[in-house]
């Protein structure tokens, strides 16, 4: 595809061109874009490739086929930064959970009567336990 752009933007430079036309001493000619003495301008017009149906349609699934592809690897990465910034959040919440537990002081949860049910000592040494252990493995 950038060849075909290269091209497209060479030829308008190419078509504007000056071509010359001479012959050298051995009698063999010569063209070239600088004119030398007793050159004749030459004029070169552009070929026009016409395509035919097949051709148009071929290059039509073609660029289907590669927009499909571009809207699948954008989804695939929204996809992969979405789950990299989920990562991101369960991590800070794990270290936020961490330095709590490092500040020290009672835990508790609510029960469904909205009553503080206090955690021993072991379920806070547990809990801190299992929280490094999934820190360390999930947040390198």
């Amino acid at each position: 595809m950038r060849h075909l752009l290269c091209c497209l933007l060479l030829v308008p430079a190419i078509a504007g061109a000056e071509i010359y036309r001479w012959t050298d001493a051995q009698g063999r000619v010569h063209f070239s874009a600088t004119p030398v003495e007793g050159a004749e301008p030459v004029s070169v017009k552009p070929q026009v490739v016409e395509r035919d149906d097949a051709t148009r349609e071929r290059e039509a699934r073609t660029a289907k086929f590669y927009d499909a592809r571009r809207q699948e690897q954008a989804a695939a990465a929204g996809r992969v930064t979405q789950a990299r910034e989920q990562q991101q959040q369960r991590c800070s919440q794990m270290r936020e959970q961490q330095s709590q537990l490092n500040r020290g002081g009672p835990f508790y949860r609510l029960d469904e009567r909205g009553e503080r049910q206090y955690y021993t000592d072991e379920q806070i040494d547990t809990f801190r336990r299992e929280l490094d252990e999934s820190l360390a493995r999930e947040c390198k």
